[in-house]
């Protein structure tokens, strides 16, 4: 019997994410900051314009927890958040759950291998440019 393990999120895949996400941003004119998290949630990668909203460095990063612990595009959670109460994971308390879309989980292989939130545009901007930014990795 042979086992698969599917390949962890790199930094250069967290690169790859920064600058295709930066360049979707760019192209709309949006200055934007950037998170990439790895499966456990730690930071692998962050770019924030400087001329983005200082803010958006924090619901970037919260975005991209999000969509990592509820393993789905935070765009698809917003509905849901009004109707229900999600209870926050134990093991990180201190991180703040934020259903607003700009966060998408990162998948290898069918395996939920990290997070990629974005903030500074308007939400659906943001979705727009971290699902660009997913088709890049391939």
């Amino acid at each position: 019997m042979s086992t698969t393990t599917t390949a962890p999120l790199t930094v250069t895949d967290a690169e790859t994410l920064i600058l295709a996400a930066r360049r979707a941003a760019d192209a709309a004119g949006v200055p934007a900051s950037i998170t990439v998290l790895d499966a456990g949630g730690n930071l692998l990668a962050f770019r924030r314009d400087e001329r983005a909203v200082l803010i958006s460095g924090e619901t970037s990063t919260a975005k991209a927890y999000t969509a990592l612990q509820l393993n789905a595009p935070t765009a698809d959670l917003v509905d849901l958040s009004s109707r229900t109460a999600l209870p926050l994971p134990a093991h990180r308390a201190e991180q703040a759950l934020l259903f607003i879309a700009g966060g998408v989980p990162i998948r290898r292989d069918g395996q939920l291998i990290g997070a990629l939130g974005l903030g500074g545009g308007a939400p659906e901007q943001d979705h727009a440019f971290a699902t660009a930014a997913l088709k890049e990795l391939g």
